[in-house]
This record gives C-alpha cells, structure tokens and sequence, in this order.
C-alpha cells in the first residue's frame, strides 16, 4: 500500500496507533467515518485524489474490525478509472470488502471484463486478481470464457497467463457446473508442455482439480505429468528462481505426483518404467539434514511419491525399500519426520506383502507410545493396531495395557477399544482374551464401554470350558478394596450364574460370594443396583441345601428396595422376593442362561468400520469418494432370553405397541388401506437399553387404526383443513378414495414444539416424524426423526424445506427408502438472519404400496427460538427504557380479545417463550416488566424489553409497550407476543377409544401419543 503523499491517511494511522485504549480506537474512528460520510454525500467535489484517499482509510478501518456499511460504490466507482492508482485502489478495496453476492459487484462486471480482454497488461492482472479473489457465480458465467481465451493466448506474457489459470482454478471449484471445459483435455496437454515454471505449476494445479473430477477425459495429460516430473528430477531447465535449497521446484513436483494418484493405472509400460525411474531417484536420493527448510521441501516431495507408489501398486522391492526408508524416519529426533513416517507407515499396511517388513520396527514404534507429542503417540497406537496379527497379538496387547496405566486421559478410551478388538480378534485361547478384559476394566474403568464387557460375558456364557476359569477371576478381582464399577458388573453377572462351580473351593461358598459382592452395593449407581439384585436371587436359587440365614439377608434386601423410586429396580426387588419364596421351582424359574446366537461381534463391526473409513487404499479412493446421507439407521436387535444388549448399527427393530396374542399378530390385519396393524409379535424386553428414549423418546410405532378405532384428529385437519387458520395442508398427492390421514392435530403438535425442542412433530399411519432440536445464539440444530412404522418400506422419500428470507437453512440428504420398521435421522443447520415472524415448511412425501402421500408442515424454528432470556437490574432497566424513545424503536399498543388469564399464568407464558419476567421493576402490582436478548446473523445480540398493562377488572384487554434498538426487532416482537396473548395453544385430552374387536391389537390412547417421551416410552415397555 504506498502511502506517499497521502499526509492525511498517514495522520490517520498514527492517530489510531496512538491511542491509549479500545474506547479512545472506536472515538477517532467514528469521527472518521463520520467524516469520510460526509464528504461523500458531496461527491462532485471531491478530486480522485481524495476519493482515493477516503477509500483507503475506509479499508484499513475495515481491516482493524470495523464495521464499513457505506462508500461501497465510491469503491466499485474507482475501477473504472483510467489512471493506475486509482483503479488500483478500487480493484483492492473491491475485493476485500464485497462479498460474491454483493449488488454492487454487478456493477463492476463490463469494467471488469474490459480490462481482462484489453491490451494493458497491469490492468489484466489487477481484473484477474479481482475474479480469483470474489469467484462468484455471476463472474464465473460472464468471465470465465475470457479468462480461458487469455490462458491459451500464445501472445501474453508467462505472468498474465499465470494469474488467468489460477483465477480459471478459483471459478472451477466454486461453480464446476458453471464454467465449461469440456474439450480442453488436449488444451491441457498443451499447457503442460509450457517451458515457463510459473505457468506451468498453475497449470497443474488446475490439472488437479479437474481431474478430480473426471480423469478419463484427461488421459493424454498422463504422459506429459510424467515428462514433467522427469525433466524435474534431473533438474533440466529449471530456473535459479525455482529452485529451493537445492530441490526444483518442489512445489511442482507434489501437485504433479498428486495429478498422477487420480488415473487408476498407468498402462504403457515407457511411461511406467519412466515414472518409477523417477520414483526410485526421489527415493533413493533423499535424506535427514540439519537445514530445517530442506527438510521440510525434500520430505514433502518424498511422502508424495511414497503415496504414488502405493497407488501405482509397485514391485515388492521398491515396497521393501520404502518401508526401510520410514522405518529410518521413525528413529529421528525431528518430531514432524517422525509422524509422518508412522503416518505413511500406517498406509503402507493396506499394500500387501509388506506386513512382515514393517514388524521388523515393532520395537522403535512401542518406544514412539512413550512420545511427549501425543499426536505422534496417536499414529504409533493406530500404527501397532494395524499391524498386529496373531503371530505378535500377545507382545502388542502386552504393551498397550502396560501404557494403559499412564497414557493420557484423550487418548484411553480409543487404547481401551483398540486392545479390546485385538484381544477378541487375535487371541491365542479364551482364557488369555478373559485376563486381558478384565486388565481392561481394572486400569481404565471409566474409558471401558458397555460393549466390552457384554462381548466376555458371551464369550464366557458359550463356553462352558471357561466358566469356571472366569468366575476365578471375578472373585479375585472382587477382594481388591477398591475396583471400578464395570468391574462390579461384570464380575457380579459372572459369580450369580457361575459361583456354584467354585463352590468346593475356600473362599468360595455362597455366603462368602454373597457377602464379597454385597460390600460393593454401596459404592454403585443405580444402573448397577438390578444386576447385583439379580445376582442375589442367583446365588439364592445355587444355596441347596437352603441356607436361612442367607435367605434372611437376601430377602430383607430385596424388602429394603420393594419401594425404590427406581421402576427397575423396583420391579426386580418384587419379582425376586416373589420367585424366591417358591422354594425348589426356584431352580426351574431361574435357570442358567442359555447359550448366545453366533452373531458377528460388535467390537469387530466397529473395527471394520474404521479400517473402511480410514485405510488409505490409495488416493483415488479416498479423493474421489461421493458425499453421503448424514441420516443414519440403527438397530436393536434383541438377545434372547433378556442377556445383555448390544447395540449395533443397522435397520432399528421397533418394539410394537400391541398387546394381542402373538398367534394373533402373526396372522396381522389387514384394512382397506391394505397396511397391516400388527407388525412384531416380539415382547419388548424390560431390560434392553433405552434406544428410542435416546434418539427421540416419542417413537409411537403401531398400524393404521382398525374400524373400531378411529384416531383423534381434529376435523378441520380430516375435512382438508376449511376454516382453521393454524392447521397445515395435508393431502395425498393423487386423488385417492382412502387417503392417509394424520394422527393427532398437527397445529396443536406445532404450537407444542414452539415451546419446547423435542416432540412429534406429525404422525399418520405409516410414518411419525419427530424433531430434536438445539438453539444457540442465532444457530439451530435440528434432528428430523423419520419412523416407518410398517413392515414394508416407504420409497420416494423427498423432504424440501421452503425457508423464509430471513432463515437459511441446509437439510442434509435424505435415503430414498426408508426399511420396514426403521428409524433414519436427517440434521438441518439453521441460521437466523433478522427478525421476522414467518415458518419455514418441510414439503415431505412419500410412497406406501400404491399411495403417495405429499404432507406441507410448518417447522417450529420461530422467534422465540431465537431469544434467550436475560436478567435486568433497575440501574440497568430504567436508562434503556429511556434511550429507546418513540417508534420505530419503541411501539405501544392496546391490545383486545386477550384470553382471560391470572397475572401468575401470564408470566408462566412468557418464561415458555423465552421472555423473563422480572419483577420489581414496575411500581404497579399489575403491571409485567420483561426483558430478553435477540440473535440474528444482523444484529447480533439485541436488548428487547417488553412493558404489559393489565386491568384487573376487565382481563380481556391490556397495554403493551415493546422497545428494542432495531425497529423490524421491535414490530415483529410486538405482534408475535400478540400472537400469543390472544390465541394460546393448548393441549386437547383425547376421548377414551372404544375398545377394540376381539382380537384386534390394542392402541394407545391419542393423548398419549402427544405426551412427554418418557411417559411415551414408558408406554412402550
């Protein structure tokens, strides 16, 4: 930025550098705002020297964090100048203080294209600079094939064409729809035969890019790569300038070995035999020195052939000499070096043949676990997971259990899960896996999931070998004075099926058992408290002959939890003091656990998972992977016989609400919708984990209602919604003779969600949508639920969300099919950008058999999403109150037809909309005083403060008086409150149905459906 001659702007920055504190800044910049504002109202006095001026100061203002909402166009105006300095200042002003969405830009487009196709080279650069630094739509559409014409001109010079393909490369990956190359395979090909360093590296950074998106159009460009990477590695015509420390053009050589890793293969043999030529010369010629700078470029140029060469699947030799390589790096003192030779050494597994080479450093990478840089211990720990197989499981789980004890607290739970699946896959003999576990659980508790433990009680259940080996070392583990809870867990689940093998040894007895396992019940949560509860009634049902003394101990506890608040426990406590006073059918009753279905191991699932997600086949693959849905599916697949459950991620099994005869719901019910009622004759298990309550809490999964029961809908909603303002449209897309109706009044499941974040949000016979939502701020996250609630699946999913100006909004993809009976999530991100009181739709449709069904509904992101309530002090109240003086910024207005309400009731209202009442602050006792701050993109954080006026005689009417530095703010704010005061929403109580026809499954109240998620899934089990 030079500055000579410009006095004004250097008083300027010496003036603001000069200030003693944030307040004196924020002073001397607004008089200068102040100043330059008025100057430009008179703009036909003032000379380009002075516009000049005053653009400059309003860009360093701007850079110090200054909001400039004004002089945009005296910018824009300045590229149109004839003179250099001047369209200088408006190319660099233009670019860092518009957006690509700016008007104004518009504008500045035929300037802009005149000097990109004029002869004046300077005013060439300073177009393109512009282009590539905004790359907006319209500039892509109207100046994209210009800038192509100047990247293949033969009569520009090197640095023009450089800033052409590197603004070419900026369109390109904003608008790939937009700017058209197709043909330019053999153009490219000719550019890679450019002899101007500086032409040709932009070049192939544009190379990258398109190739990434299709490489079989760029397949003539395969051979010239090579050429280049050639005539680089032996260091021919390249000049001084573009040599770093010895190395050319190491900027080059990476983007070309990373063009080559998008072509699958390299077929001609020259070409390949001329490629690995260069690879081995990299190699081989590469090497640790003291230069930090040479390091950094000859190694990135290394780890890039290194990724090259796994792709290009080389010989078995050159795998060998890498490894050997890395295996050097590893040893270095440099910290970079090293992790990025266990990086490419974790890559190097997914190349066969190369496994047994990379053990020979097993030692050097256990001492990297030691690492003070914990990202080097990460990629030491992924490394030694990777590489284990069963000839060296033991030495590797060995190790990571002996640096369990004192690894940092980030990185034990991924310890803790790696050696866990190691164990399980790898393992030598079961007893061996059963040591490991248990080690597991002793040094990490906390950081040991549910689903280790529930994995060795499987593998201890089927296998009758290992019983008593397991239940041994849950009753030592038991003597330490003090063990983590899991380990009380798993040892008490152990000891209650298996102790009575243990019964001849010392130590032993069922008493003894008892008395050890009791000592931990006051230690424990209330999750842990039912499986000792079961363990008891265990031990009770082993104790033959019976022993009276423990029988008295056992039931009194059992007595002593009959009235826990806790249903679980609870229930347990009551049928076990039942069960056990039925003497020798207790053995009957409570049986030994039968055996586990084989079933693929979860750790091992989760494993896999991550082996797909993060081994590095080659950098194709791992580029050119399409995005996929965010909605995720889960499962619950229940074990047999209520053993532990092991969540696993797939299609969710839903438990139906039915209570008909399994006979019966077998045979299911058909209506003349064709959909069946029943779906699951399965009994939901009381002791399964809470899948549903932790996604949403209301999954209501039942069929279409039957003849005799009818749902409770609003008749405005069943007729097509006449008359009824706040219901929503819902029809079936064709003319259909039965069409779906919803289940429940969705204006009254919408009024709901506006005061609270989690709920059903509409419901019809074959799907329930849900919503979760998190407001922070001017942000949302909201969690769309999708249920099938059918044995067939729902195809033709599409869900599009018509957002309001004022909310933008991005919905994540949705599956086209949803499976029988599953559950998918679908995140939305929203963003509030000024106030306004309009909802945005979810346009949602469908395929059930022969129906679609096309529902329009108003999601509840409205304004009070976007308050959060603030208290205010009279010190800080009254002095606002007064700022705020007069429309636009303060509204009065009397308000008539409120709803009859106690001034209690009132205040109860606004704490729900996220206004806080505060009291004290009005002299009157009948008066409401509230105060809230609202977000948005706009205006930030605003104060709103809300003044309401009752008369006690007549309730119907009141004064409200609303203020807020934002006036859109202030209006808006006003009729939503009034919104609220005249219609409240409230909750309709079903009818009791009528009770079904012998043998139709039983459905629940509507109410219920429409209730809180526990008491929904409190229904369920």
């Amino acid at each position: 930025m030079a500055l000579s001659g410009m006095r004004g702007l250097s008083v300027f920055i010496s003036d603001v550098r000069n200030c003693q504190n944030k307040e004196q800044e924020r002073l001397r910049v607004d008089k200068e705002l102040g100043n330059i504002r008025t100057r430009f109202k008179n703009e036909k006095g003032l000379t380009p020297y002075e516009k000049k001026k005053y653009v400059w100061k309003m860009l360093y203002i701007y850079m110090l964090g200054y909001d400039v909402d004004f002089g945009h166009m005296e910018a824009v105006s300045l590229i149109s100048a004839p003179k250099y300095p001047e369209k200088q200042v408006g190319y660099i002003v233009t670019s860092c203080l518009l957006n690509e969405n700016h008007d104004f830009l518009r504008l500045a487009i035929n300037t802009v294209r005149n000097d990109i196709i004029g002869r004046n080279e300077t005013f060439q650069c300073l177009a393109l600079t512009l282009v590539g630094n905004i790359g907006g739509r319209d500039f892509a559409e109207s100046l994209a094939p210009d800038v192509q014409k100047l990247l293949i001109s033969s009569s520009c010079r090197p640095l023009v064409r450089k800033k052409a393909a590197l603004c070419l490369l900026r369109l390109y990956r904003k608008n790939p729809d937009v700017v058209n190359v197709d043909g330019w395979s053999d153009r490219m090909a000719q550019l890679l035969d450019e002899r101007d360093m500086g032409v040709l590296t932009s070049c192939m950074s544009l190379l990258v890019a398109l190739v990434s998106n299709n490489h079989d159009a760029y397949w003539s460009c395969l051979p010239k790569c090579v050429k280049t990477l050639e005539r680089l590695a032996r260091n021919q015509d390249v000049p001084q300038e573009y040599t770093y420390y010895g190395i050319p053009s190491p900027w080059l050589q990476v983007k070309t070995m990373r063009a080559l890793q998008y072509f699958p293969a390299v077929e001609d043999p020259n070409t390949r035999r001329s490629l690995f030529e260069v690879l081995q010369r990299i190699l081989m010629g590469t090497d640790v020195v003291k230069n930090v700078n040479k390091n950094n470029a000859s190694h990135a140029v290394l780890f890039e052939a290194l990724a090259l060469v796994m792709h290009l699947d080389a010989e078995k030799e050159m795998m060998s000499q890498c490894v050997a390589l890395l295996g050097k790096f590893i040893a270095v003192r440099e910290p970079n070096i090293r992790y990025l030779g266990l990086e490419n050494m974790t890559r190097m597994l997914m190349v066969t043949d190369v496994q047994d080479i990379i053990k020979r450093h097993q030692a050097q990478i256990i001492t990297s676990l030691k690492d003070p840089d914990i990202s080097i211990r990460r990629r030491a720990l992924d490394l030694l997971y990777g590489m284990c197989d069963v000839s060296n499981a033991k030495d590797i789980v060995e190790e990571l259990l002996q640096y369990l004890s004192s690894a940092d607290f980030a990185m034990r739970e991924e310890l803790s899960l790696k050696a866990a699946i190691l164990a399980e896959k790898f393992a030598p003999d079961l007893s061996w896996y059963v040591d490991v576990i248990l080690q597991l659980i002793d040094k990490a508790g906390d950081f040991v999931s549910d689903d280790i433990w529930f994995r060795v009680v499987q593998f201890v259940t089927n296998n009758e070998d290992l019983q008593p080996y397991a239940a041994l070392k849950a009753r030592e583990y038991l003597d330490k004075p003090a063990i983590h809870e899991t380990m009380v867990k798993v040892s008490a689940y152990i000891l209650g099926e298996y102790s009575h093998l243990l019964a001849r040894r010392p130590g032993c007895s069922p008493k003894e058992i008892f008395i050890v396992i009791h000592e931990k019940l006051p230690t424990v949560s209330t999750s842990t408290i039912p499986i000792l509860l079961s363990t008891y009634a265990k031990i009770l049902m082993h104790t033959q002959p019976p022993d009276q003394d423990l029988q008295r101990q056992i039931w009194a506890i059992f007595s002593k939890y009959e009235s826990c608040i806790d249903a679980e426990i609870q229930q347990r406590a009551v049928e076990y003091h039942a069960l056990s006073m039925k003497g020798a059918a207790l053995m009957d009753i409570l049986a030994e656990m039968p055996k586990f279905p084989e079933r693929q191991s979860l750790l091992i699932k989760k494993a896999e998972d991550s082996e797909a997600d993060t081994a590095e086949q080659s950098a194709i693959k791992l580029r050119t992977q399409q995005q996929t849905s965010n909605a995720l599916v889960l499962t619950d697949q229940r074990p047999a016989n209520g053993a532990p459950q092991v969540n696993q991620l797939g299609l969710v099994k839903v438990p139906t609400m039915s209570n008909a005869d399994p006979s019966t719901a077998e045979q299911g019910l058909t209506h003349a919708n064709g959909a069946l009622t029943v779906v699951d004759p399965q009994p939901p298990s009381t002791t399964s984990p809470d899948l549903l309550g932790d996604l949403l809490g209301t999954l209501a999964i039942e069929g279409p209602p039957g003849p005799g029961i009818a749902p409770q809908s609003d008749p405005r909603v069943a007729s097509g919604l006449e008359g009824g303002v706040d219901a929503l449209a819902i029809a079936t897309v064709e003319d259909q003779t039965n069409a779906v109706q919803p289940i429940g009044d969705i204006a009254e499941r919408f009024h709901a969600l506006c005061l609270k974040d989690s709920g059903v949000l509409y419901e019809d016979p074959h799907i329930q949508i849900g919503i979760k939502a998190d407001w922070r701020a001017h942000q949302g996250r909201v969690v769309l639920f999708l249920g099938n609630k059918n044995l067939g699946a729902l195809s033709s999913v599409q869900a599009l969300i018509l957002s309001p100006s004022h909310l933008k909004i991005e919905l994540s993809l949705v599956p086209d099919i949803i499976p029988p009976r599953a559950q998918v999530q679908c995140p939305l991100e929203i963003i509030n950008l000024h106030p306004s009181r309009d909802s945005a739709v979810l346009d949602f449709s469908y395929n059930f058999g022969t129906q679609l069904v096309n529902v329009k509904l108003r999601l509840p992101a409205v304004l009070n999403k976007f308050l959060q309530p603030i208290p205010i002090s009279a010190e800080e109240f009254f002095p606002q109150w007064r700022s705020l003086s007069g429309p636009p910024l303060k509204l009065q207005e009397v308000v008539r037809g409120v709803r009859p309400m106690l001034l209690a009731e009132m205040a109860n209202l606004f704490n729900s909309l996220n206004l806080m009442v505060c009291p004290g602050l009005d002299p009157n006792a009948n008066n409401l005083v509230v105060s809230t701050t609202f977000y948005s993109e706009n205006t930030r954080a605003m104060l709103c403060l809300i003044r309401i006026e009752t008369d006690p005689a007549d309730r119907t009417q009141l004064r409200m008086t609303i203020a807020s530095g934002d006036p859109t703010l202030t209006f808006e704010l006003k009729e939503f409150v009034k919104e609220q005061l005249i219609s409240i929403p409230i909750t309709s109580r079903a009818a009791t149905p009528p009770m079904p026809p012998q043998g139709q499954p039983l459905s629940p109240p509507t109410a219920l459906l429409s209730s809180d998620p526990g008491a929904m899934l409190a229904g369920l089990l």
